[in-house]
Formats: structure tokens, sequence, C-alpha cells
């Protein structure tokens, strides 16, 4: 198959095969196993040499795209021509989705990754990190939530950017059902709840969150997967 998709069940890993199930592109999932280090090992550095995933590869154009904003952004460059879940490049609303997309890849994902390492995964337990890294992610789903009470009053929309769902809503939906793990309720971001809980409801996001696996932690108060 010529479209290769190296990822693994982490909130990184879910963004690009909900991405490709809504865009309905065929293509081959390769688990990458982190717990393993897979992702150190030489063949995939030399596709990728953050040692990171998910990498993409489109065989029918020679390209190999590793940082999952990076990846979504040239899925929707190369197959989303009727912008149907991005936006054309010179619009506002494009404008406003590279700010929403940075956003996540700099302050949503990163704060919220360094709670989960602190407060569920370190051997040494520290207190002062711990709160930190927490009130931090609390602070960010803060700002999601005024993007979205925002972008309601501008367009009328449920969704992060513009009159219809976009880059950042992918890119952020991977991290919200994995609050509850780090024991903040997502009910103290009303907004957020309220567009994620949509999000879920639609067939290809869910799907998206078993491709190659479903997730170690899931938030009680969004649908269920296996609804």
């Amino acid at each position: 198959m010529s479209l290769k998709l190296y990822t693994g069940g982490t909130p990184n890993g879910y963004k690009i095969p909900i991405f490709l199930e809504l865009l309905k592109l065929k293509y081959e999932t390769i688990p990458v196993n982190i717990g393993q280090n897979t992702q150190k090992e030489d063949w995939y550095l030399k596709m990728n040499p953050n040692g990171k995933i998910p990498t993409f590869v489109d065989e029918t154009t020679d390209t190999t795209v590793s940082e999952s904003a990076a990846i979504l952004t040239y899925l929707a460059d190369k197959y989303d021509t009727e912008r149907k879940y991005s936006y054309a490049p010179g619009t506002k609303e494009y404008i406003k989705m590279l700010e929403v997309t940075y956003f996540q890849m700099a302050g949503l994902g990163p704060m919220q990754g360094q709670a989960n390492h602190f407060v569920k995964f370190a051997k040494e337990k520290i207190p002062y990190a711990m709160e930190r890294y927490s009130n931090e992610t609390k602070r960010v789903y803060s700002v999601l939530d005024e993007f979205l009470k925002r972008n309601k009053e501008e367009y009328d929309s449920d969704f992060l950017v513009g009159p219809h769902l976009s880059i950042p809503d992918v890119l952020c939906i991977g991290w919200v059902p994995f609050l509850s793990f780090i024991e903040i309720d997502i009910k103290e971001f009303p907004n957020v709840f309220k567009w994620a809980t949509k999000m879920l409801e639609i067939p290809e996001v869910r799907k998206g969150f078993t491709i190659p696996n479903k997730p170690f932690a899931w938030n009680d108060a969004l649908p269920p997967l296996d609804e």
C-alpha cells in the first residue's frame, strides 16, 4: 500500500489515523512499540531522526513526514482538496487554524505530557513538578475552552476554528480523553466537554482511537469506544 503510518497507542499516535479516516484514505498501519523503544532503532531513525511517533510515508510522492501537525498539514494540502477538514491559505480561518495548531503542539500536548509523566510514570514522586504541570495543563485547557467560546460566538460553530471540523480539532482530541488519567475533571471546562463529546460521536474519530490499539486510559465522562 502506498500510504504507510508508523504509530502507537498514545495521544500523538491517534491523531493521524483519525484524520486518515476522516479523509477516507486507504493506508497501512505499522505498529511501533514505544515500550520496547522500537522508535529508537536504526531503521526507524532513518525515517525520523527524532525517534518519536508518528511517522507517515507517502510512496506516491516519495514523501516521509514526522511531527503530527506537519503530517496533518501534508495530508490536508495533498488530499483534502475540497478543504472539508482544513482551510485554504490566505483566509482568516487558515491563520486561526495555524494559531490553534501551534498552541496544541507547543502548549497543550507538552504540558499534559509532562503532567502524565510526573503524576503517573515518574519513579520518584516530585510534588513541585506534579503540581506545576497539573496546574499548567488546567490553564491550557482553560485557553482551549476560550477558543471554543470565541469560535461559537463568531461562527455559531461547535468546533475550534471556523464553521467546520479542522486540523486543530484532530490534534487536540487526541489528548482530551486522557485528562482523567491525571485526575483532572473535563467538566471544569464546559465548552471542551461539549466539543469533545461531539467529536467522539463521529465514527471516523472513534475508529481512529482504535488504531493500532485502544487507549490505555479513557475519560468515563466521554462516550465510550465500545458503544
